[in-house]
């Protein structure tokens, strides 16, 4: 485990070297959470080669003040925004919250009905891009690199990410810290660290969106089972994280 910490470690820091300034979206699911208590206990960095005091002490601020940032789409369940609260109160690290533009999910409603997501897969894309995708290009305006808790096994449409690759989508680089991490190796980290997690893990929800669009699953289903669970494995995605690997360059 402390071999897995210190890679993920090393990722950050090969983040906030080349791209700063760095910012964590943090959906606040499992993964998530491990990210945010690493993050918030990040150890001082290696001094920089051929770099001056000053340069280091740059580094160190940096490190020290990744802006993490998470994406209210104002129909999250409660347990959420139980978790958004206690996260506030238990870490030093501000957890900045966005919400979608209200004339957007306006005319939203007004041209698909409160829950038109429902209807088709264009329509519930489309109630993701206004409740997900704008708000996060706005959290991520001005940034040169983000931060992710994805993991290679949560889902086939994320098979092709790669720790750290650019971002054709919203134009920056992308890190993936936890892309090789288990989900039992993220349990164990929770566990062992006591922290803080969505109480809906515990009634069998392992991937966690908004409320409309999300449910527990039984044993033996996938964990992305739960989401959108009326569409097709291969259209599980809210356009937050799209795989373009044609579009892709290591950095």
């Amino acid at each position: 485990m402390q071999e897995k910490i210190d890679q993920v470690i090393e990722v950050l820091q090969q983040a906030v070297r080349g791209y700063s300034p760095v910012c964590f979206a943090n959906s606040l699911g499992a993964e998530d959470m491990v990210l945010t208590d690493i993050i918030a206990k990040l150890p001082l960095p290696n001094p920089l080669p051929q770099a001056g005091e000053g340069a280091n002490d740059t580094l160190r601020e940096s490190l020290h003040s990744i802006e993490m940032f998470s994406l209210d789409t104002g129909r999250l369940p409660q347990p959420t925004y139980d978790l958004i609260q206690e996260v506030g109160e238990r870490y030093s690290v501000p957890l900045k919250v966005y919400f979608p533009d209200s004339d957007a999910v306006e005319r939203y409603v007004a041209q698909n009905g409160v829950n038109g997501f429902y209807g088709s897969v264009d329509a519930r894309k489309s109630c993701c891009f206004v409740r997900k995708v704008e708000p996060l290009r706005r959290a991520l305006r001005g940034k040169k690199a983000w931060v992710t808790g994805l993991r290679r096994d949560q889902a086939v449409t994320r098979g092709s990410l790669e720790v750290s690759a650019y971002d054709a989508d919203f134009g920056l680089q992308k890190f993936n810290p936890l892309l090789e991490w288990s989900n039992k190796d993220v349990w164990a980290y929770i566990r062992q660290n006591n922290v803080p997690y969505n109480k809906l893990h515990d009634q069998f929800y392992p991937s966690l969106g908004c409320a409309p669009c999300t449910r527990s699953i039984t044993p033996g289903e996938d964990i992305r089972a739960g989401r959108w669970w009326w569409e097709n494995p291969e259209d599980k995605e809210c356009g937050l994280h799209v795989a373009k690997p044609t579009l892709l360059k290591r950095a």
